[in-house]
């Protein structure tokens, strides 16, 4: 038995329905475009720079070669099935949207950083949606670009400066929305103030398929635990990055004691 940490996927719609915990995406092959970088990528497709350059036997610096092909695994295990709404698993960094019990769409996200910024977790609503958002920049956060040295604002009007992009979903949860980005590299990593923060066209995505109402659950699980239909156990963790359960590794090891991993052995993973 072993058990391997990965990264995972981009948006796509999946007629999937499941009972438990599934395995969705693939391992496929992509190629350089100009300009590219492994963080780019990474943010594109839901993987770790870090995986990226190991899968591929590169440095993490290197230079990408537009042409040259790398292999990208893309597979995921979704955490919980909801009969509507949205999951957003925060060490995974990814947002799950289900309509009528099935997966419709799954988008890579940035969430809160670690510290005084973390993503809560809980249940919540939707209750509005704004096009062209102006933000309204909280007073924590001025306070913060105080302490930087940088220039205080107090409102941002829509356009390319605005952080939250073009699309807002306000929820419950008052503290923190659902938003574009200007900055698309930034996903995939724990980089906000604790809003989610999707790519652009996945924010363009998800706000023409989510209304006012709609359930918001977030979750915080570092360890997840698949079988694929071929009856292979999965195990995927991340990193405790906001130091609530102790190491996923320990986790793991836990869960592994407590199945039936008969089958287990011959199930491939990712190394992160």
């Amino acid at each position: 038995f072993r058990v391997l940490c990965f990264a995972a996927a981009a948006a796509v719609a999946l007629p999937l329905r499941a009972a438990e915990p599934f395995l969705v995406g693939a391992e496929f092959a992509y190629r350089v475009e100009r300009g590219d970088t492994l963080a780019a990528i990474g943010a594109r497709f839901a993987v770790s720079p870090q995986t990226l350059a190991a899968r591929n036997r590169l440095s993490v610096s290197k230079r990408l070669v537009a042409g040259r092909t790398l292999r990208i695994d893309n597979r995921h295990i979704v955490p919980q099935v909801l009969d509507d709404g949205i999951l957003i698993n925060v060490p995974q960094r990814i947002l799950y949207l289900f309509e009528d019990g099935r997966l419709a769409a799954w988008y890579p996200v940035a969430l809160g950083q670690p510290g005084s910024w973390q993503t809560p977790t809980g249940s919540y609503r939707v209750v509005a949606k704004e096009r062209d958002p102006t933000w309204e920049v909280p007073l924590s956060i001025q306070q913060e670009m105080k302490r930087k040295g940088e220039r205080i604002r107090t409102k941002v009007a829509p356009g390319p400066e605005n952080p939250l992009g073009n699309y807002w979903l306000g929820l419950s949860l008052t503290c923190c929305g659902i938003h574009g980005t200007n900055a698309p590299r930034s996903i995939y990593r724990f980089e906000t103030h604790g809003c989610i923060r999707l790519a652009p066209e996945d924010a363009v995505d998800l706000f023409s398929r989510v209304s006012v109402g709609a359930r918001v659950e977030i979750i915080y699980d570092t360890v997840l635990v698949a079988r694929d239909e071929r009856g292979r156990l999965f195990v995927e963790a991340h990193p405790d990055v906001y130091e609530r359960h102790g190491g996923p590794y320990e986790k793991a090891l836990d869960f592994a004691g407590n199945r039936d991993l008969r089958s287990a052995s011959e199930a491939p993973g990712w190394e992160e």
